[in-house]
């Protein structure tokens, strides 16, 4: 193999930046004013960040006054900051897990993700009912969802998910690093993410990024463009013959969620006796990017909370790899990394002899 052509494998730790993402970014660099200047100047920036908003409603279905610009879906997460009572799924990303104050409340604010970025598993938020959100002996009078795997991949819509507020990263739909959005549903009430110049509505201060608000904006574009061509269908067919040439090749492999509805280019590949972290140095030396678990938690060799949390023991839960795919993976890329990853499993099955 030549592996001097890399192959990447890791669209959830972040996807490549999208050619019209570049081009919105180097547009921006050039508009010299500040949005909050009422000169023309000023204008034409706050023109940029407006046009994005009403890209990434489109993206996220929600009214562009929804948006609210932040560094990313870290920072909006920080939402919950403050909340006396939250109650956080247990395979929510650890941006919310932060936020967990749920002991001995009587009703809390549900934070959860829609689709695990480790495994794709996709889970449905509960229906609202007059009560609020029934969790078994919980009542949650309000639900944060992290959409920031879901959009562009899945159908969804903050208008109809019965959420108060969702978090969205540019990052992983193809837009640059450091950008990302909290949704407020309208009418909704909340404490500035972030005091001083009242920007963004007043509730998050700061001169707006407006590189990369123009870039989250043109990459939300694209990837609703892709969404409604049906691209991701085509790499969930590619997913599915991957998974297939590795469960030929080594059934004893465990395909994490392959049997629950999840997103169309994860997949969690679970070898008993091997560490996902080796796993993942040999394939970066055969020449592909894939990874252990969320790109938060790379480098800390620990086994996955997630998988713990679905019921995996310890061992097995670090014995865990990603691969996720994204529009541009090709099917030759696909069968490049089976052909690997089965020669590496041959070889350490023979070294565990």
């Amino acid at each position: 193999m030549d592996v001097t052509k890399r192959v990447y494998l890791d669209w959830n730790a972040t996807a490549p930046l999208r050619e019209e993402a570049r081009e919105a970014v180097v547009a921006a660099l050039d508009t010299v004013g500040n949005p909050s200047s009422v000169h023309a100047e000023g204008r034409a920036a706050k023109a940029i960040v407006e046009r994005a908003r009403e890209d990434v409603a489109g993206l996220v279905g929600c009214r562009a006054k929804e948006v609210v610009f932040t560094s990313g879906a870290t920072e909006a997460a920080g939402v919950l900051a403050g909340r006396r009572d939250v109650l956080v799924a247990p395979t929510a990303h650890d941006c919310l897990t932060v936020h967990r104050r749920s002991e001995g409340a009587d009703r809390v604010m549900l934070a959860m993700g829609l689709a695990n970025s480790e495994t794709g598993v996709i889970t449905q938020p509960p229906a609202k009912g007059e009560d609020g959100y029934a969790l078994d002996t919980w009542r949650a009078d309000g639900l944060l969802l992290d959409v920031v795997q879901a959009v562009g991949r899945i159908p969804f819509a903050f208008s109809w998910s019965g959420a108060d507020f969702a978090i969205v990263s540019a990052h992983k739909i193809g837009g640059p690093k450091g950008v990302g959005a909290l949704i407020v549903r309208d009418g909704q009430e909340i404490t500035t993410l972030r005091p001083g110049g009242g920007q963004e509505m007043g509730r998050r201060s700061g001169t707006e990024n407006v590189a990369g608000i123009a870039g989250f904006g043109a990459a939300a574009r694209a990837a609703l463009a892709d969404q409604e061509a049906g691209v991701w269908t085509g790499v969930a067919e590619l997913r599915d013959r991957l998974e297939a040439r590795i469960a030929a090749a080594a059934p004893e492999t465990v395909l994490v969620g392959r049997d629950r509805a999840r997103l169309p280019n994860t997949s969690c590949i679970l070898t008993p006796g091997w560490k996902g972290e080796t796993q993942v140095m040999q394939m970066d030396l055969a020449g592909f990017a894939i990874s252990s678990g969320s790109a938060c938690s790379s480098g800390k060799v620990k086994s996955s909370r997630v998988l713990m949390a679905m019921g995996f023991g310890e061992t097995e839960a670090a014995s865990a790899i990603r691969v996720s795919l994204g529009p541009t993976t090709t099917m030759d890329e696909v069968d490049r990394f089976a052909e690997a990853w089965i020669a590496a499993r041959a070889r350490q099955r023979a070294r565990a002899a």
